[in-house]
């Protein structure tokens, strides 16, 4: 097994031929297959990636096979990328553009959401390959721009390298075998910008389509025998509720994104008895922090204090802090001169990521983030908290807690949950008690595991709660 390393000067495209010869894996959509030794003798780019070269370049495409072939071809030529979601409001590109000083554009045919923007020059990407007599070269060491999944506002605009992105990769072997990732995330998000690197490193990656159901994701998943796949706990909620989730046989199921309570845990253990379930933490921001593997909510406390693996966390005030190597260099933002590096680490190098923690019996459990606090008569009270006791419950599959207002102490706690589906549920657990005795024995089930101030007022029933495009719970105020 021989290991993997990325140097500071290193690129991507090296890093393809690490292996020796031409890269060996493929990318795949709903709709197409590429494999990574066509790349070198075509391109994605109509034989214009000369073009590119030392300019900032926005990749603004709506398929996320368009945006990968893309990214392999930027890096190394282009001075900076800056990857926009699919998703990325219209509105918010000249700000974008503006911020991060962007002077080309990378799009697919027809993009009319690019028309009167003050962009010298476009590009157009095709997922068929054009034949071409390339010589790839590096010329400077891209730039990676990131954006943040806020629900309003313009986005901030997060800096990193080619280094920070895959520092988590660089102590980890190639995998043996034949491995196929997958993941429910964009690549262009964080989350899932680390599985593509990863399936570049690794063998192959299964993309998903704009528009395709879950359903029909994991049977195309499934057909195409993805051993490795991730996505965060609201991404696996669904899944599970889908009655898909057997189409897939992996040997790797990874979380992150969200926390992973138990019931989760337990429930994609249910699922998939055969692979290693593991949830990690990570951020556009502080990198990667660590992934446990051993079935628990948290993590060990031991882990806080020291260094691990090249990353040091403490927990200041009970607020997560990171330092490590995958931290992002800063925020990006116009300035008088074009971009300016907004700080984003403390005098001691550290990110502090807002992810309030409680210490129990020797593990740290993540409470919530230290902006969504319900305040209950002055008592303070995660949603993330109170959802982990609900989703506990075993006809619960997911629960949204939030905040209502009251004239006596200011706010009471209130839960939308999204019961099993009858059917599915009724075969393992036997008929369902009606909403009536269900919302007794959830909240008789809170008040075991919480203080009073934390149990819900009232438990609404709901037949689904609205996700976000980067995987994540939609919260009121978010």
């Amino acid at each position: 097994m021989r290991k993997f390393t990325i140097m500071s000067g290193m690129w991507l495209w090296e890093t393809l031929l690490a292996g020796g010869g031409a890269p060996s894996g493929s990318l795949r959509s709903a709709h197409a297959a590429v494999a990574l030794r066509d790349l070198v003798h075509a391109s994605s780019l109509g034989g214009r990636l000369e073009e590119l070269r030392g300019r900032c370049v926005l990749l603004s495409v709506r398929e996320q096979l368009t945006a990968a072939l893309a990214l392999i071809e930027l890096d190394g030529v282009a001075r900076r990328v800056v990857l926009c979601p699919p998703d990325l409001p219209a509105q918010h590109l000249p700000a974008v553009i503006a911020a991060s000083g962007a002077d080309a554009c990378v799009h697919e045919p027809q993009a009319m959401h690019l028309e009167g923007l003050s962009i010298p020059l476009c590009v157009a990407s095709r997922q068929a390959l054009q034949s071409s007599a390339i010589a790839r070269r590096t010329s400077c060491s891209t730039e990676w721009v990131l954006l943040t999944s806020g629900t309003t506002g313009v986005p901030k605009l997060v800096l990193h390298t080619l280094a920070t992105l895959m520092s988590a990769m660089v102590r980890q072997p190639r995998s043996d075998g034949q491995v196929v990732w997958s993941t429910f995330y964009d690549i262009r998000r964080y989350g899932g910008l680390q599985i593509f690197l990863r399936a570049l490193k690794d063998g192959s990656m299964v993309l998903s389509s704009p528009g395709e159901s879950i359903a029909a994701f994991l049977a195309r998943a499934g057909q195409a025998g993805v051993t490795h796949i991730s996505g965060t706990p609201s991404h696996w909620r669904q899944a599970l509720m889908s009655g898909a989730a057997g189409r897939i046989a992996p040997s790797y199921v990874r979380l992150s994104g969200e926390i992973a309570d138990q019931g989760i845990l337990d429930n994609l253990r249910v699922a998939y008895p055969e692979a290693q379930v593991a949830h990690a933490f990570a951020s556009t921001e502080a990198g990667v922090a660590f992934e446990v593997q051993d079935g628990r909510a948290g993590f060990p406390a031991d882990l806080l204090g020291r260094s691990v693996a090249g990353v040091e966390m403490q927990a200041d005030a009970g607020t997560l802090r990171i330092r490590s190597e995958g931290n992002a260099l800063g925020y990006l933002r116009e300035g008088s001169r074009g971009s300016e590096l907004q700080a984003l680490k403390d005098r001691d190098g550290f990110v502090d990521t807002g992810d309030q923690l409680e210490m129990r019996e020797g593990r740290c459990y993540f409470a919530g983030r230290s902006g969504g606090v319900i305040n209950v008569g002055g008592l303070k009270v995660h949603p993330e908290e109170v959802e982990a006791a609900i989703n506990a419950h075993p006809w619960v599959r997911m629960s949204l807690v939030h905040a209502r207002r009251n004239p006596i102490t200011g706010a009471i706690v209130e839960a939308d949950v999204v019961l099993l589906d009858t059917e599915r549920a009724n075969q393992a657990n036997g008929d369902r008690p009606s909403q009536e005795a269900l919302s007794r024995d959830i909240l008789e089930a809170c008040r075991r595991a919480l203080p009073s101030h934390k149990v819900p007022a009232r438990i609404r029933f709901v037949a689904a709660l609205e996700v976000s495009a980067s995987g994540k719970l939609v919260r009121p105020n978010a």
